[in-house]
């Protein structure tokens, strides 16, 4: 494995400190690191691995000489940035919504589908840091007993809307306790003592943007078009972790048992499911854990083939930074640093 040359965008960001800790820990195998941000953010410093390092602001050519491009920022700058990296010989791991859908990038959890890496011409997509964790609960019983329909409601955290929506959090939470009106600037709907089921934008069809790529991306990702989907996504007063609810179908039936067994040895997750103690997957706990964890898992009363469950996941680890890192593991395991085909570029229209 060779050590490679990274360039991190979006390194002052939440996901972005994340991914240099993760990066740490895992001992990726690292010649040399450039941080990335804003001009705002230029010239701030962040320790890697007991070296401080300076920020840059990014531009055209802070990817010459990269092997590997992290990029997390907003859709837009990630459609403008990506193709530039691409163009200097990087590969790019994108954290946005810009290129997911596309059919010529992957779009991977590496634990379900690690082979498609192999298919990239300059960029690979990390999912909806809710998706993740529910292909990951689901997929390996997938594989056993075919799925045909999931239900599922999310309630994520503040931190999946950046930095400002966590501080927003703490802000109005205090300034309630004090009993102080809410400050609503920049913040769509109050969250301190509340949650609303707004999470992006309405469509055409009523359902959020987010919650269509709840269906969307969970289909690449699985390779099964057919299976039927529907999500309902809600943001929740809690600083870090995502959970769902999932009721699930399947062609036959599935025992809680039987989904237990799978689950236990599926990579990546881990079940904490019992109801005597009782013992279940809370968000404050899972905070800073790198697993899927799945509990509550239950006969659904409503469907003979169907099961409910509940799963909670780190969306800023596994959700994003793990998750990147990841790819770029599997990219390395299966030597396809370079793509087989003609490379993506900025010619590259959404």
């Amino acid at each position: 494995m060779k050590d490679c040359n990274i360039a991190v965008v979006g390194a002052t960001g939440a996901v972005g400190k994340e991914f240099l800790k993760v990066l740490e820990e895992r001992r990726f195998p690292v010649n040399h690191v450039r941080l990335l941000a804003s001009r705002r953010s230029a010239g701030t410093s962040l320790s890697f691995n007991g070296v401080d390092l300076e920020v840059e602001e990014t531009k055209p050519e802070s990817f010459r000489g990269m092997d590997f491009a992290f990029i997390s920022v907003n859709t837009e700058l990630s459609k403008e940035m990506a193709p530039i990296a691409v163009e200097q010989g990087a590969l790019v791991i994108d954290d946005s919504s810009a290129f997911r859908m596309f059919p010529d990038v992957p779009l991977v959890v590496p634990e379900i589908n690690g082979q498609d890496v192999e298919e990239h011409q300059g960029i690979i997509s990390i999912p909806n840091c809710c998706v993740t964790p529910m292909v990951m609960a689901l997929y390996p019983l997938h594989c056993v007993n075919p799925i045909s329909r999931i239900i599922v409601d999310t309630y994520q955290s503040v931190s999946g809307a950046g930095g400002e929506a966590v501080r927003g959090l703490s802000e109005q939470t205090e300034g309630l306790l004090q009993g102080k009106p809410v400050n609503l600037e920049g913040s769509l709907q109050q969250i301190g003592f509340n949650l609303f089921p707004h999470i992006g934008d309405f469509l055409s069809n009523n359902y959020t943007d987010e919650e269509q790529k709840m269906r969307d991306e969970t289909l690449k990702i699985m390779h099964a078009p057919n299976i039927g989907i529907s999500a309902t996504c809600v943001r929740v007063p809690v600083y870090v972790s995502h959970s769902e609810a999932i009721h699930v179908e399947f062609e036959s039936h599935m025992s809680p048992e039987e989904a237990r067994k799978l689950l236990a040895v599926a990579p990546g997750v881990q079940v904490l499911d019992d109801s005597e103690k009782p013992e279940y997957p809370m968000p404050w706990y899972v905070a800073g854990t790198d697993q899927v964890f799945v509990g509550r898992i239950r006969k659904d009363q409503s469907h003979p083939n169907g099961l409910a469950m509940w799963v909670v996941a780190d969306n800023l680890r596994k959700g994003a930074a793990l998750n990147s890192l990841q790819i770029a593991e599997e990219v390395l395991k299966r030597d396809c640093l370079q793509p087989k085909g003609q490379r993506i570029t900025s010619s590259i229209n959404p």
